[in-house]
């Protein structure tokens, strides 16, 4: 079955401007209405790794989540948002990066994703993750990425970001792992993806964050946004465009031995094709 990547070409955060991109990135889709049914309780799940360098892109920007947001509730859904910061809490994250204001006029709940824990009944290779019950429950998911380099994975994409979902100290643990196995480290982001099988992915990547990444590194115009019910193609393309080999990256490789990543040839792009959009010389960890 072929999946369907949306690309497209956007340099603004205002959100007039983003809410259109939105609706011409989904059109292909079926629109938002494809995703999201009256009465669904949508986690709006964005990269909010760190308050700490607020103006370094380092987090999801509170424009896209707003008007993605905006999308959800025109179609009948209930949206709320969601995370698991690496540093500190959800709400204190979002604060730090101007998100309170949007959520406010968009009336979004924050939730924190972390405490109970929901064990999966996935039958992958991990097959007994623990994932955030309130991420598990929700009706919909919509997984919202930044485009990062990372020290440990090479890059942050949509795969990458539902790590988020795992409460607590565990994700602690499994960054200890990633020391000693990079490639063990991405099997459980991919699994994890498999798991909570978000039924659309959207990235940002107006602007995203190259070098020491995932927070040490420095913004970089990337002019791009992505959308896909299918995680895994949509990082195989953005993979393309940032024009950065797949087997140096765990959680492209590891989906790609496990079957789950089709091949650049076996996606379908309705809109702009990864060479209309690469970026050129982006760089990667230093370490």
């Amino acid at each position: 079955m072929t999946s369907t990547v949306s690309l497209l070409r956007a340099r603004s955060y205002a959100t007039d401007e983003v809410r259109t991109h939105l609706e011409a990135l989904l059109a292909p889709l079926g629109g938002m209405a494809a995703v999201v049914k009256p009465g669904d309780r949508v986690l709006l799940k964005p990269n909010l790794l760190t308050g700490a360098r607020p103006t370094k892109e380092c987090v999801t920007r509170p424009e896209i989540v707003y008007c993605v947001a905006e999308l959800v509730k025109a179609a009948g859904g209930k949206p709320f948002l969601g995370d698991s910061p690496a540093f500190g809490s959800a709400h204190g994250v979002a604060k730090a990066c101007g998100y309170l204001p949007w959520m406010e006029k968009a009336d979004i709940p924050i939730q924190e994703l972390h405490g109970k824990r929901y064990a999966t009944a996935a039958n992958g290779e991990l097959a007994h993750l623990l994932l955030s019950k309130e991420v598990m429950n929700a009706d919909v998911v919509i997984n919202l990425p930044k485009v990062k380099s990372h020290m440990q994975l090479t890059l942050t994409l949509g795969v990458k970001n539902l790590f988020g979902c795992v409460p607590g100290k565990m994700k602690a643990w499994w960054h200890m792992e990633a020391g000693k196995d990079r490639d063990r480290f991405g099997t459980m982001l991919v699994e994890t993806a498999r798991a909570i099988a978000p039924q659309l992915t959207i990235v940002d990547g107006i602007l995203g964050h190259e070098g020491n990444g995932p927070s040490g590194g420095e913004p970089r115009a990337l002019g791009l946004l992505g959308a896909s019910s299918d995680v895994f193609a949509l990082d195989r393309a953005l993979v393309e465009i940032l024009q950065i080999d797949p087997a140096q990256v765990p959680t492209i490789a590891q989906s790609q031995r496990l079957g789950l990543c089709p091949d650049l040839g076996a996606i379908a792009f309705p809109l702009q094709q990864p060479q209309d959009l690469v970026i050129q010389n982006w760089q990667l960890p230093s370490q």
